[in-house]
């Protein structure tokens, strides 16, 4: 197991690579000059060659990339052109932001989708197993801005329960901060849930129709205690794959979330990063959410190696 971990982390260092290098490619191709995004399009052309200067933007691209690579290299990711302030000092303010409203969206998605899944596939071809699986097909087709768009119009605009825009404080009480918190994470919530009930589902009815199942209830043991310890235990591999998954998805999908509920987190910064042209910033975070994709697929692995030791990542197959 040790050594499976450790060509995992291994093959961290080319796949950073290689973001990296699309990263900065990417932000070149943007159309529009940052010094003139940033001093405006009526500046004196002396100016804008002034801040090019200042920025290294007047160096070749060959000189650019190089610079970013050994800066990149030291944990340096430059200056952010727009906020005057360190890329690692906003983001390091910005994600927790954005890892609580991800976390709080994933675990509303556990609570509610795992036991929805497992009802569904003890209930095989009932009307709630009907029911929760065209709300699964329902909530996986639906798109996140639309979504939130509607939450707002129903729960902030037309009802006005709830607040649409902004983080809240704990200043002002638990409320404010929880208010601001319920819509955000309800809408980011949606896709991993319907996700989640599906596979939990799916990998369930496998297991239950096993043959050492029918010989628990055959034992007389409580059904209770055949699904949710036995049954569910062996169905936790692709449940736990498929959870990993989410979480970066969920990451990408707080761009969207963020933006529309005005959350201050990664997202939004994002956002405003590719609107001012501030490449600094954009290859930091983008190439900080890469760090963090391969990270926790290399914890889902070891988890998985955990629960399910007979699990092969050394490529040997066919029992060799």
């Amino acid at each position: 197991m040790i050594k499976t971990i450790l060509q995992r982390i291994l093959q961290l260092i080319p796949i950073l690579f290689i973001v990296s290098t699309i990263v900065f490619v990417l932000t070149r191709i943007i159309p529009g000059d940052p010094a003139v995004t940033m001093l405006g399009p009526q500046a004196p052309v002396e100016a804008v060659e002034e801040l090019r200067e200042e920025l290294g933007l007047n160096k070749s691209i060959g000189e650019q990339y190089i610079l970013y690579l050994k800066n990149v290299l030291k944990g340096d990711f430059g200056k952010s052109y727009a906020y005057n302030e360190p890329v690692t000092k906003l983001i390091f303010e910005r994600f927790p932001n954005t890892l609580i409203l991800t976390a709080i969206s994933l675990i509303l998605a556990i609570i509610i989708a795992i036991p929805i899944g497992i009802i569904s596939a003890t209930k095989q071809y009932s009307i709630f197993d009907y029911v929760s699986m065209i709300g699964a097909l329902v909530g996986v087709s639906m798109p996140i801005f639309w979504l939130g768009l509607m939450l707002v119009l129903v729960f902030s605009v037309n009802l006005s329960w709830l607040p649409s825009i902004g983080m809240g404080s704990l200043e002002n009480g638990i409320w404010d901060y929880v208010s601001h918190l319920i819509l955000p994470s309800v809408c980011l919530a949606t896709i991993p849930a319907a996700t989640f009930a599906r596979i939990t589902r799916s990998s369930m009815l496998d297991i239950i129709k096993q043959d050492y199942i029918k010989s628990l209830r055959s034992k007389g043991l409580k059904e209770r205690i055949v699904i949710w310890k036995h049954a569910l235990k062996n169905a936790l591999p692709p449940i736990i794959t498929v959870i990993g998954l989410q979480i970066s998805t969920s990451l990408s999908g707080a761009i969207l979330t963020e933006t529309i509920f005005g959350w201050p987190g990664m997202g939004r910064m994002i956002v405003d990063a590719i609107e001012n042209r501030d490449y600094a910033l954009i290859q930091g975070t983008v190439l900080f959410i890469a760090f963090l994709f391969v990270f926790i697929n290399l914890i889902v692995d070891i988890i998985y190696l955990y629960v399910n030791p007979k699990i092969n990542y050394e490529g040997k197959k066919g029992g060799e």
